[in-house]
C-alpha cells in the first residue's frame, strides 16, 4: 500500500517542482516584482523537492537497490555480516558485522538534502508571510 503511495508523492511533487521553477521564471519577468508571491513559490519549490528527495531515498531503501548486493560476507577485518539494517527517517541501509562496525550505503547527503530543504522551505514560507503582511500593511496606509 505504501508503495504506491510514495510513487504518487513522488510523481506530484517532481511535477510540482517543475511547475514551481516555471512559476518562478514568470514572476521574475514581471515588473514590478512580486516579492512575496516569489517568496511563496520558492518555498513550494523547496518543499516539494524535499518531498522528491525523501520518496526517492525511500524506494532506495524499501526496493532494496544495489544495497544487500554491496554487502560482503566477510568484513576486511574478517567479521562475518551478521544482518542488515534498513531505516526509513532517517534513510539508511547498513550492513552489520559481528564485530559491531557497519557499512552504510545511502549516503548522509540525501539526509542532509532532504533536511536542508524542509527548512529552507519553512524560512522562505515564514519570510514570504512577513513580507505579504508588510506590503498590505504599506497599501493601507498608503489608501
Amino acid at each position: 500500500m505504501l508503495v504506491p503511495l510514495m510513487g504518487a508523492l513522488l510523481l506530484l511533487s517532481g511535477a510540482a517542482v517543475v511547475a514551481c521553477a516555471v512559476l518562478i521564471a514568470l514572476l521574475g519577468r514581471t515588473r514590478p516584482r512580486p516579492a512575496g508571491r516569489t517568496l511563496t513559490a520558492a518555498a513550494a519549490l523547496l518543499g516539494c523537492l524535499a518531498v522528491a528527495v525523501y520518496c526517492g531515498g525511500w524506494f532506495s531503501v524499501s526496493l532494496g537497490g544495489p544495497f544487500p548486493a554491496l554487502c560482503e560476507d566477510v568484513n576486511l577485518s574478517g567479521a562475518p555480516l551478521e544482518g542488515l539494517r534498513q531505516e526509513y527517517w532517517p534513510l539508511r541501509n547498513a550492513c552489520l558485522y559481528a564485530d559491531g562496525s557497519s557499512v552504510e550505503h545511502l549516503p548522509p547527503s540525501v539526509n542532509a538534502l532532504v533536511l536542508g530543504s524542509a527548512a529552507l522551505a519553512a524560512a522562505t514560507a515564514c519570510a514570504a508571510v512577513f513580507t505579504t503582511r508588510r506590503a498590505r500593511r504599506t497599501l493601507v496606509r498608503a489608501a
